[in-house]
Order: structure tokens, then C-alpha cells, then sequence
């Protein structure tokens, strides 16, 4: 563990809280969690907790966040006990989240204020390759802020692509990169069920998949998840349903901004809007196969 340089990791939930180990194995890691028990496993895992937001941000060399939407960016970051304001000058925060271009101009200004910079790092992965350092992370920041962030970063990340010198441009790409994974996830979805309806065994067509020109990587990690979505417990919940309803929204909104027909991404965003009408917004997002075919035959 380093005890010269400090991130601070806000939120240490099913992400949260494996990228604070990971990092804790050579940084010194401050964490904080409105759920007591989270605090608990933060801190068998060697991280040292706090009983505010602010208080855990205080002295760090790097904040690290985790939110939902921009919303909870803005609010986290300038709200009544939002933590920008006790954050050191120069330090960085490091936006994990996917939360679309619009919010981060403001968001750049309003920290600048208190000479912070925003390293826009949208990353893509789950709980367990988080806590192997095994995730991929697209960056956009000023290289100042890049070098700040990189003992962070670098742990974190197994691929780690700089796509450009502006927040703002991690989102972008990652806006690019989810309309690809909603549209495979439908398109997975949608075959598995068109295998069941023609009365084909499903595990041995995805298999057959798998191994031909229509593989790709979604349909082998939904894959096994979409045939595990009628089964009494459903699939284990690794990426929720409604995940995907926010961002196809953004898809569907950087792509009117840009004057951009996606009609394929739309379809898609429209059967997890329906899954979500349905009461599936927190079941896996593989339980989208029950809105194309609600009773198995």
C-alpha cells in the first residue's frame, strides 16, 4: 500500500466496492456509504471509512465516483453537502459512470472553481473484473489530469484507450459503445427466442452460435443468462434491465442531437422500455427475452 497518493471511492456498492479493494492493494483508500454493512466489508477490505461524503473526500489526490445519472453527478458533486468544495486543489475526479455528454461541460466549469479537473472515464466490465483490475475504461481529460488520475486508472484498467484531451469525449465514445451492446443484447434475446419458437434446443443453438460468424462477445456473456431467465430464481442480476433503458435514452439523444437516424437502436430501446413497463427494471438485463416472448412454449 502507497501511502502518498489517496482516492477516494463514494459509493461502495456492487462496483463501488471491488474497485476500492482493488485499489487498496497499493493505495491508500478512503470510501464512504450510506449502508452501514457496506462500510463493514469496506473496511475488512483495508479501506478506511468515514461517516459523510465529505469527510472521506477531504485530503484526497483523487475522488472516484460511481453515480447513476447526472443528475446524482450534480448533486453529489455542488449539492447542500456536495463534496466539490472540500476537495484539494489539484486533485482530480474520476467519472466512472455513464451519464452522456450534456452534463459535463457544466460540471468541468462549476469544478475549475476549485481548480479540480474532471477525468471523464466511463468504464465498462463488472463487479468481479472490477476487483480484478481486469475493466475497459475510455478516457476523455486534459493530460494534466490523466497523469493525476493514472495510479488509479492504471490499476483499475486491463484496456484503457485515451480518446481524447476533453471531458466529455470518454462519454461520447461510450455512448457509441452501448448502443452497440443494446442492440447485441435484443439481437441475442430475439434469436434465442426465434430458436424456441422453431422448437430448437436453445443451449445447443447458442453454442452452434457461439461458434460460427454470428458470435460475439454479448451473446456469450447474455447468452447463458437469456436461458437462465425462465427458470424460477431468473438470472443472477449482473447488469439491471433499466441500466440499458438510461442508456439508450442517451443513445437516442446524442443521436438526435447529431442529426443521426438509428433506427435499430431504437427498436432495442424500446423492448427495455417494455421490459421495464413489465416490473423487469431490476432483473438482469438478459430478462429481456421475456418481453419478445412472455410464456415459453
Amino acid at each position: 500500500m502507497s501511502t502518498n497518493y489517496t482516492v477516494t471511492v463514494l459509493g461502495l456498492g456492487a462496483m463501488g466496492l471491488p474497485m476500492a479493494t482493488r485499489l487498496a492493494s497499493e493505495l491508500t483508500v478512503h470510501g464512504f456509504d450510506i449502508a452501514e454493512p457496506r462500510l463493514e466489508l469496506a473496511k475488512a477490505a483495508g479501506i478506511v471509512t468515514f461517516d459523510s461524503a465529505q469527510e472521506a473526500a477531504q485530503g484526497a489526490d483523487a475522488l472516484l465516483l460511481a453515480v447513476r445519472n447526472s443528475e446524482q453527478l450534480n448533486e453529489v458533486l455542488f449539492g447542500d453537502n456536495g463534496v466539490a468544495p472540500v476537495l484539494s486543489k489539484g486533485s482530480v475526479v474520476i467519472l466512472t459512470s455513464t451519464v452522456g455528454t450534456d452534463a459535463i461541460p457544466a460540471a468541468v466549469e462549476r469544478l475549475a472553481e476549485y481548480s479540480v479537473e474532471l477525468v471523464d472515464a466511463p468504464l465498462s466490465g463488472g463487479p468481479v473484473r472490477a476487483g480484478l483490475g481486469d475493466l475497459l475504461i475510455v478516457v476523455g481529460a486534459t493530460p494534466e489530469a490523466q497523469k493525476q488520475a493514472a495510479p488509479v486508472l492504471d490499476l483499475l484498467a486491463s484496456t484503457l484507450s485515451i480518446v481524447g484531451d476533453r471531458p466529455g469525449d470518454g462519454q461520447a465514445l461510450k455512448t457509441v459503445n452501448q448502443l452497440l451492446c443494446g442492440i447485441h443484447i435484443a439481437a441475442a434475446a430475439e434469436a434465442l427466442a426465434l430458436a424456441d419458437a422453431l422448437g430448437l434446443d436453445q443451449a445447443k443453438t447458442l453454442s452452434a452460435l457461439e461458434a460460427g460468424a454470428a458470435g460475439s462477445f454479448m451473446l456469450s456473456n447474455r447468452g447463458p443468462r437469456i436461458l437462465q431467465a425462465y427458470t424460477e430464481e431468473g438470472a443472477e442480476v449482473l447488469s439491471r434491465l433499466d441500466i440499458f433503458v438510461k442508456d439508450m435514452g442517451i443513445v437516442s439523444k446524442a443521436a438526435r442531437a447529431a442529426h443521426l437516424a438509428t433506427p435499430v437502436a431504437a427498436a432495442a430501446e424500446q423492448l427495455y422500455l417494455l421490459g421495464q413497463a413489465q416490473g423487469l427494471a431490476a432483473a438482469d438485463d438478459s430478462a429481456v427475452i421475456k418481453v419478445l416472448a412472455p410464456k415459453r412454449a
